[in-house]
């Protein structure tokens, strides 16, 4: 990661993006390298400035952003980049078909510039944008479906302690919380889930989640029954 985090801002209400952008160069570290109006914009921005972070508006006209970072996610040139998806509307359809498609997270456009900041030091680590709680509420949207196991191949590469893991990070346990379940290290839970990540080809934790859920590895019972 670089010492300066680079931000692009794919967004097509220029007020929106003035916004951001004031944020944004008003603080030490962070340093905007563009701006696109439209998905189609966004793409052509983020191969050619390589941002760590892209925070991207999920309805775009031109091309969506959830079309815009599955090419970005696709794109092996761009994999170190990371995609934070921009909704008025907090968890619907279209954020989770985002993190399908390899957003990292997702904020909401009224979020406290703090949080804001946060998010995007936080995701540039390279670590998935969400908490907890927002991984809990995902899980009651996921639950509600009916997996599908033709989209998420891969199960049987993992290990029994990998896929234990996978499981417990998707039922929202942070890695500390991991450990103590399973009465290992924060650090081997933090490798297992590493190695899981990288045998799935997950970009993050986001996606380990709509992986487990997608292949059944985790069910609705299990979240009824709590951690």
């Amino acid at each position: 990661m670089n010492e300066v985090l680079r931000v692009a801002l794919v967004d097509d209400q220029a007020l929106m993006r003035a916004g951001f952008r004031a944020l944004l160069d008003a603080e030490d570290g962070i340093e905007v390298v563009g701006e696109a109006a439209d998905g189609e914009q966004g793409v052509a921005l983020v191969r050619d400035r390589v941002p760590d972070v892209a925070l991207v508006d999920v309805q775009m006209p031109v091309m969506s952003g959830i079309e815009a970072t599955r090419r970005i996610a696709a794109d092996p040139a761009l994999a170190a980049v990371r995609v934070v998806i921009l909704t008025n509307y907090g968890l619907d359809e279209y954020v989770f078909e985002a993190l399908r498609a390899g957003a990292s997270g997702f904020l909401l456009k009224d979020t406290e510039p703090a949080d804001l900041l946060q998010a995007i030091e936080v995701v540039a680590r390279g670590e998935a944008l969400l908490s907890p709680s927002v991984t809990r509420t995902l899980i009651g949207e996921f639950v509600s479906r009916p997996p599908d196991r033709a989209t998420a191949p891969g199960l049987d590469r993992l290990t029994r302690r990998e896929r234990e893991v996978t499981a417990l990070a998707a039922r929202g346990l942070s890695n500390e919380e991991i450990a103590v379940h399973m009465v290992i290290s924060p650090l081997t839970a933090k490798t297992h889930i590493s190695r899981a990540m990288t045998k799935l080809g997950a970009r993050d934790r986001a996606q380990l989640v709509v992986f487990a859920y997608e292949s059944g590895l985790v069910e609705a019972r299990q979240r009824e029954n709590g951690p």
